[in-house]
């Protein structure tokens, strides 16, 4: 993250003796990323981190094979059909993913045991209800909207409050604000869509007694439950750079222009060979003579993933898109607005037309994407071909 952050206790300089009450030391851990050249935070412990009395491999829960997506054809997926059941991190089912991102969809009522990403950082889009997210860094409340960036290695878990519904973004790597936004030092500058301020932080250190506590971890090599001689949320003070947070989609401010603009205005974080858009409503394209809807587009080096999270889609409309639908226009295959739309949109715009209400994420990667067994189990068989209506 861009700028330095300090919750609860921490001593004056780094690495030095920081004692408890009873006159004990408390324990430092260092979550770094990119070795030690990169950002990072010092989290104290009042026990040691690094004391496990357990381990056990463990089989996934749900499908996690590949498919390739052959023959070559946009799909699109209905999450609305996808059943309840499971929590936020074993009830994720696997829509579509590759070697640097796998994109799933969750929905759940259930808490998650405590959860360690060891593989990559974390984007959770909370769809829909509310849902409290706990970690060793402290706690987020969070809600429709709302975007949760997890670091790698956060051992973190979820508390719906009611039925939450999540999309999730796991990369194989760090997803971090976009190079452009930052000055060379860190700071958003003027002309990002978001800054500093629509970021939310846990506030206080989250201590919670326990022990022989289980933390379900992934790694390149599968999932394993190590058991901790102590709860793992027993830190008193963290600083530094690297931490979870949380920003609302809503906070994104729309960049536009008076004829329509791609897609690269609306990004809103990247990661190892993908990008992260939001879709908010802003005014529709304002030249007399513009044409206020996407144009076909060819992208050849990129599969486009869109999760329809709200309002009206105006391009889509005719096609069976709907909130909670997730379409795939692949590397390959030129897409654009549905039949008709194009006319209709000029239509409203004469008619006194003047915002849109779409609400979107998409992941755009540079690698193809392959299906995965929940998005194949939802799709619309009818959806490549109604274009040509």
């Amino acid at each position: 993250m861009p700028y330095y952050r300090t919750v609860g206790e921490v001593p004056r300089k780094r690495h030095v003796q920081f004692r408890r009450p009873d006159g004990g030391l408390y324990a430092e851990e260092l979550m770094g990323e990119e070795g030690f050249s990169s950002d990072s935070s010092l989290l104290y412990h009042r026990h040691l981190p690094t004391a496990i009395i357990k381990a056990e491999a463990v089989e996934p829960t749900s499908a996690t094979a590949l498919t390739p997506n052959l023959p070559l054809s946009p799909r699109h997926f209905r999450t609305q059909d996808l059943p309840t059941g499971g929590d936020l991190v074993t009830g994720r089912g696997l829509l579509a993913g590759n070697a640097d991102v796998r994109m799933s969809y969750a929905a759940s009522e259930t808490p998650s045991e405590l959860y360690r990403n060891s593989m990559g950082d974390e984007c959770v889009y909370i769809a829909d209800g509310r849902v409290r997210f706990e970690s060793t860094y402290g706690v987020i409340e969070a809600g429709a909207g709302d975007y949760v960036v997890i670091p790698t290695g956060t051992i973190h878990r979820w508390v719906p409050q009611g039925r939450v519904t999540a999309f999730a973004i796991e990369a194989a790597g760090h997803i971090r604000p976009p190079k452009r936004y930052l000055s060379k030092y860190g700071q958003f500058l003027e002309h990002a869509p978001y800054c500093e301020r629509d970021l939310r932080t846990p506030q206080e250190p989250l201590t919670v007694e326990g022990e022989e506590v289980p933390v379900l971890v992934r790694t390149r090599g599968g999932l394993t439950r190590l058991v901790y001689r102590n709860h793992p949320f027993d830190v008193v003070g963290w600083d530094g750079c690297l931490y979870p947070y949380a920003f609302n989609i809503n906070d994104f401010e729309p960049i536009v222009k008076r004829t329509h603009a791609p897609p690269p205005v609306h990004q809103t974080f990247e990661g190892p060979n993908f990008v992260i858009c939001s879709f908010c409503p802003r005014p529709l394209d304002f030249h007399p003579d513009a044409v206020p809807i996407p144009y076909n587009h060819h992208n050849v080096d990129s599969d486009e993933l869109m999760f329809y999270a709200g309002g009206d889609y105006t391009a889509r409309k005719g096609s069976g898109i709907d909130v909670g639908s997730i379409s795939l226009h692949p590397a390959g295959f030129t897409h654009g607005p549905q039949p008709g739309a194009v006319e209709a949109v000029i239509e409203a715009v004469r008619q006194g037309h003047t915002q849109t209400s779409e609400l979107a994420v998409m992941v755009d990667t540079f690698r193809p994407l392959d299906l995965g067994p929940a998005g194949l189990s939802v799709e619309d068989p009818a959806y490549a071909w109604t274009w040509a209506r």
